[in-house]
């Protein structure tokens, strides 16, 4: 097998996979570590002849037994390795180059080594071992570097020297290879030809669809329309009547199923048709199984935006209500005080009361205002149904079609919901108008009242309160429906309960809910008393109590002003770039481009000004027609290729992984923060104009629709994560989707958010998990602190306390809790998704109270620490200004469309989101190199740069870099590589 000459080079490796798996180590810790020689080492290379055999022979021992090959197959430089082998040995460096001319000495050391070792040499024979060991890994991934890891990992069980790293590479390449084919079989194994025949129709142009099937299937509307609900369940039929086995998605590992799925999704009709039958059909059976999951999600949550539309429309209707009748009110209001005081005046006097009333205000007068009185009253106390229950209609439009289609189910058998929508799809079936005396009702006692009132059963309340009931359902798992992702059985999100011990003693976490009451107790006991004999003699900075309120001074700006000057004059040095030349300059030091591989052949994209102009487009908000229209070097045709076959939401996270770890990786870094801490906040965009609102609204940013980019910024400045979220959605749940699955080497220990950030869940989920949560909280005085001994145990806080933890609850449910943190460490479930549900739980609600007690401790010694620690105030405080900082560039960026996020589908939306972020990571890498240079040259002058002053520097400013105009690709790519000059001039016109 030797070198591989003769074989095609196809990269499966990064050059950092390839270095880290088969690389020799440069620094002086990495060869101290796998290259210092024992005596019988030495001892062996002593008998060597001559200093040249014996350095050569040195280094041939040091290599095969790390990476485990020889000097002859070996593709990467020696010097590093050979200087150190030399120090040791006490021999000239410079005796190698003699030895490297002789390859006959080379093979013979070799040879002799291997036999020394126990190793022989690699030969044909090796490659279908080594092929099957990547089969077996490639089962279960599609990534390049567990496979190829695996396929060395049998040579060294099986006493191989590795081979050249082409053939390791090209072994990994046919077993992954043969894994697809395997997968494929094993998806179609007990498929009938009846359903692949089906499926093959899909493919074929049909006039009903006015295209082929499974183009109109991928095509889903996604505005919240009632004919859009029957139109998604017009498709769920479709997939339906295919009839795939219901098994089938489940035959192959996860991630080898969605590599099919994200194939089909991207492949249109004619390109699938173009495959081979195996390869065509398993692509479709996958796609197909995740189109009856995706739709089936999609029709219930068109069904959940409409359903709440109109409890939110009859919300508005009755505030608008509110606000036309002010004037009554007052006018009401002053009668009515006008009364108030002719009585009193009446008692005082002790005159007749009634004669009073007509004298001062005049009896006919109130006479008159009493049906008024009337209405007010009946507005005020109007039950929301009653208002939502008049656009009935909008759900008589989709509702029969939706109960017919799904089957629901819930734990219990006889759930009085299932029943209701029994009895719904049966009226709906038969024609009947009249809902029976003995319905069921799922629902609030005050809704029962309303749909009985007058004795007889109000149909439109009725169903309305069933759907309104059942969308709170389906939100907290307590009613689900099969095949679907976002609304299974909630413990279809949890590990197996055999799985969680292992994961749960990972994380630390005691078994049994005593030992964690006990050691939290006692800390929580000591802190408070601690802290009221530090309020009481005034030892607290900036903390009093008064009138039995909590004062905390509010955090001052900690930086001075020489700090501010000096930052500017840094900003002032930075060289000028386009946003082009600052992509092209930041792929070609990080290598981030090389994480957009191609969906279909898992090789990285070769036209590096494409790739980065599909960035831009999105980042930009710009869009692909536009960014083609504004580049030189770049057609619309190949930025339509490039985002097919290229940007996916794990290629983007790779990337984004990539420029934030090369970030860490600059000694700069270190200036601003260790990586250790982190802040992330909600920044709103505005989404397309009312006719076409992708969005929601939220009155605190105004009346215009919108929705959330949720971001993750470390210490160090770099944005590690973004996610799209609801612009009416509470923050909190998304807090730990950043911490937990941002893919980045960061090990984030401390986390800030602001006040929307908090909760008494987040607080417990994040100890449990191993971070520590520190929200500002704009509410502070108005929290309650919380014991498990009694109140009267702290006299002298007693004003401060809520009620006692419940500590029973919390035993009770300590498994529960356990099983659900394993999960969201393992993963199986996103934080956000439980915490919605638990949120929304009617089932579950001990649980969720469980969770919340546990939150309400970790909650007070938060807060213990911040009334205790001016220091800690101010560093969240810090840490925050960098969020802030994030989004006012982010504004600068993303500015196209007047920044209105104009697509509908969340993909769409996550793809503008991770490509803003992606932009503003690599401007924080390219500023931070150009920070790094600007306080080389100060120090060069023998100009002072104290650490102190150089944390108030920020990458994050923009002012240098030009982002509009233009984007000429070609020339930005041909001045890549070259350090710029910094911009001395400006300094020197800001000193003077």
């Amino acid at each position: 097998m030797g070198r591989g000459d003769a074989l095609p080079r196809r990269q499966l490796l990064t050059d950092e996979e390839r270095h880290a798996l088969l690389g020799v180590p440069h620094d002086a810790d990495g060869l101290a570590r796998l290259f210092t020689f024992t005596r019988s080492d030495q001892n062996l290379v002593a008998g060597r002849r001559g200093d040249a055999n014996r350095l050569g022979f040195a280094v041939q021992l040091a290599l095969l037994r790390h990476p485990g090959t020889m000097l002859a197959h070996l593709d990467q430089p020696t010097g590093p390795l050979v200087d150190w082998l030399a120090g040791q040995l006490e021999i000239p460096p410079a005796a190698f180059a003699e030895y490297a001319r002789r390859p006959q000495t080379m093979t013979d050391h070799a040879r002799r080594l291997a036999a020394t070792l126990g190793l022989r040499m690699p030969t044909t024979a090796d490659l279908p071992v080594m092929i099957e060991a990547a089969t077996q890994a490639a089962w279960r991934t599609d990534r390049g570097q567990p496979i190829a890891a695996a396929v060395v990992a049998a040579l060294r069980a099986a006493g191989v020297i590795l081979p050249a790293a082409a053939v390791i590479e090209r072994a990994a390449i046919a077993g992954r290879t043969r894994a697809r084919k395997r997968a494929a079989d094993t998806l179609l194994a007990g498929v009938p030809d009846a359903q692949l025949a089906k499926l093959e129709a899909l493919l074929v142009p049909d006039p009903q669809f006015g295209t082929a099937p499974f183009t109109w299937l991928k095509a889903m509307p996604v505005a919240p329309k009632a004919d859009h609900v029957r139109e998604l369940l017009d498709r769920l039929h479709l997939v339906r009547g295919i009839g795939l086995p219901r098994d089938t998605a489940g035959r192959v590992p996860e991630e080898r199923l969605q590599r099919l799925i994200r194939e089909g999704h991207a492949s249109d009709a004619h390109q699938l048709g173009r495959y081979a039958a195996r390869r065509r059909y398993a692509i479709l059976v996958a796609t197909i199984s995740d189109l009856e999951a995706r739709l089936t999600d999609a029709v219930l949550d068109m069904a959940d935006k409409l359903i709440g539309g109109l409890f939110a429309k009859a919300r508005n209707a009755a505030r608008r209500r509110f606000v036309a009748s002010a004037g009554d009110v007052s006018r009401l209001m002053r009668l009515f005080h006008g009364t108030i005081a002719a009585l009193a005046a009446a008692q005082e006097s002790d005159r007749d009361a009634f004669e009073a009333v007509d004298e001062m205000v005049g009896w006919p007068k109130l006479l008159r205002v009493r049906s008024e009185v009337q209405t007010l009253a009946d507005l005020a106390g109007e039950a929301p149904l009653i208002r939502a229950a008049d656009r009935w209609k909008t759900l008589r439009k989709f509702a029969p079609a939706l109960i017919e289609a799904l089957a629901f189910q819930a734990a219990r058998e006889g759930d009085p919901m299932l029943a209701a929508l029994g009895l719904l799809r049966e009226m709906n079936r038969s024609g009947k108008r009249d809902v029976p005396p003995d319905a069921p009702m799922p629902f609030r006692k005050e809704w029962k009242r309303l749909v009985q009132d007058g004795g007889q059963m109000n149909r439109r309340l009725y169903e309305t309160a069933v759907l309104a009931t059942l969308r709170d359902k389906l939100r907290s798992g307590d009613v689900w429906v099969e095949r679907s992702s976002n609304y299974r059985r909630f413990d279809g999100y949890l590990l197996p309960q055999a799985a969680v011990p292992a994961a749960a003693a990972g994380l630390g976490l005691p078994a049994a809910a005593d030992e964690w009451l006990a050691a939290k107790g006692q800390e929580l006991d000591g802190r408070l008393r601690r802290f009221a004999r530090r309020l009481r003699q005034g030892e607290l900075e900036g903390v009093e109590l008064r009138n039995g309120r909590l004062h905390v001074a509010p955090v001052k700006a900690s930086a001075p002003p020489e700090a501010r000057a000096f930052a500017n004059g840094i900003e002032a040095m930075m060289p000028y770039a386009r946003i082009t030349e600052l992509l092209h300059e930041v792929n070609r030091a990080t290598g981030f481009g090389s994480a957009f591989t191609n969906l279909r052949t898992g090789e990285r994209c070769d036209d590096e000004n494409t790739l980065l102009a599909t960035v831009l487009a999105d980042a930009t908000n710009l869009g692909l027609g536009r960014m083609a229209a504004a580049s030189h070097g770049v057609t619309r045709d190949k930025l339509i290729w490039t985002a097919d076959a290229y940007i996916r939401p794990e290629t983007y996270k790779a990337a984004l992984a990539r420029i934030i770890d090369a970030h860490h990786a600059l000694p700069i870094a270190s200036a601003w923060g260790d990586g250790t801490t982190s802040s992330s906040d909600r920044q709103f965009f505005r989404s397309a104009k009312r006719g076409d609102a992708a969005g929601e609204v939220n009155a605190h940013y105004g009346h215009d629709p919108g929705l959330g980019f949720y971001t993750h910024v470390s210490d160090q400045h770099g944005p590690y994560s973004a996610r799209v979220m609801s612009a009416t959605s509470h923050e909190a749940p998304y807090v730990l989707d950043g911490l937990l699955h941002h893919g980045t080497g960061l090990r984030i220990g401390t986390h800030y958010v602001d006040t929307g950030g908090a909760s008494d869940h987040v607080f417990i989920l994040c100890a449990m998990l191993g971070f520590r949560f520190c929200p500002r909280l704009r509410d502070f005085p108005d929290r309650k602190l919380a014991c498990l001994e009694p109140v009267a145990s702290y006299k002298e806080l007693a004003a401060l306390f809520g009620r006692r933890i419940r500590a029973d609850v919390i035993r009770a449910h300590w498994d529960e809790i356990l099983r659900l943190i394993a999960s969201l460490r393992v993963g199986t479930v996103l934080p956000s998704a439980m915490l919605k549900k638990l949120a929304a739980s009617q089932r579950q609600n001990q649980l969720d109270l469980a969770l919340q007690e546990l939150g309400r401790i970790e909650r007070t010694l938060f807060m213990l620490d911040w009334l205790e620690s001016p220091q800690l105030r101010q560093r969240c405080h810090a840490g925050l200004n960098k969020s802030e900082q994030r989004h006012a560039l982010a504004q600068v960026i993303c500015t196209f469309k007047q920044g209105r996020i104009a697509d509908r589908g969340q993909d769409a939306q996550q793809f503008r989101a991770s490509g803003l972020n992606l932009v503003i990571a690599a401007i924080v890498y390219w500023n931070a190199t150009y920070i790094a240079d600007a306080v080389a040259h100060l120090r060069a002058q023998g100009q002072a740069v104290p650490e102190a002053l150089l944390a108030h520097t920020s990458p994050l400013t923009w002012e240098h870099i030009g982002f509009s105009g233009d984007f000429l690709w070609d020339r930005a790519a041909a001045t890549a590589g070259r350090r710029r000059p910094l911009n001395l001039s400006r300094l020197r016109g800001a000193a003077a």
